[in-house]
């Protein structure tokens, strides 16, 4: 399990410098040159690297054994609007983007299956996390009390700032206790809020770790769609089941 950082890569100015996304602006050549250095560093090929096409909502894919060998174009659509991939097969590298939404692992050792999650406020207001863990019972048998899970480096409560309209969908769905108004603003722990949905269904407290990394404070090392627009490089959270 790992995540990337804006270091040891070629891309340039708010890219800089390694971004393996392609739906955010950066060249093609840049990002076909960070994404096979961070395969040669896995050590897998490139055509064992997934990356869904997120667009902040729900959708959970399965990633089986035949994926690799299927066409280019035909994996895309595959892999359109989906913002969680999970798989059981050994090898593959799958992961999300993110650039201050909230990457989670989720790692179901006794049944030898892996999910990475994209939670973004709307995709947290909408129980994505929970949608995963439910998806991954069905097509793995995992049990919530059998799972780790990591939440990795996203924005902080203190950082991310939300309008009043944002805040009233949080409390809606329950989360008034992951929130903070100050000086006139509504704050939101998108970390918080995602941690207590995996607790919820059961998961062990114990077995779920949080990432202090803030992404909008700690932008020189991690990239912050807030700080830098959206036409910025993204971070890349992955896992690869041995």
């Amino acid at each position: 399990m790992f995540s990337t950082t804006r270091h040891d890569g070629v891309s340039k100015g708010e890219y800089a410098s390694f971004n393996i996304n392609e739906y955010c602006g950066d060249t093609v050549e840049n990002i076909a040159a960070n994404r096979k250095a961070l395969c040669d560093e896995l050590g897998i090929t490139t055509d064992r690297l997934v990356m869904p096409h997120q667009t902040h909502g729900v959708e959970v894919r399965q990633i089986a054994k035949d994926f690799i060998a299927l066409p280019d174009n035909i994996r895309r659509m595959i892999l359109e609007g989906v913002d969680a991939v999970m798989t059981d097969e050994s090898g593959i590298c799958i992961g999300v983007s993110t650039a201050d939404c909230i990457p989670i692992i989720i790692y179901d050792e006794p049944h030898h299956a892996i999910c990475t999650v994209h939670a973004g406020w709307r995709g947290t207001v909408a129980g994505i996390v929970e949608k995963a863990v439910k998806a991954m019972a069905i097509s793995y048998k995992s049990e919530p009390r059998d799972l780790t899970c990591v939440i990795g480096p996203g924005i902080s409560l203190d950082a991310f700032e939300v309008g009043v309209e944002v805040y009233e969908q949080f409390r809606q769905a329950g989360f008034g206790m992951s929130s903070r108004f100050v000086r006139g603003k509504w704050h939101i722990d998108l970390k918080e809020c995602n941690r207590l949905q995996l607790v919820n269904l059961g998961v062990r407290q114990e077995a779920i770790t949080v990432s202090p990394i803030c992404t909008y404070n700690e932008n020189a090392d991690f990239f912050s769609a807030r700080r830098q627009g959206i036409n910025s490089g993204r971070i890349f959270t992955g896992a690869i089941l041995s």
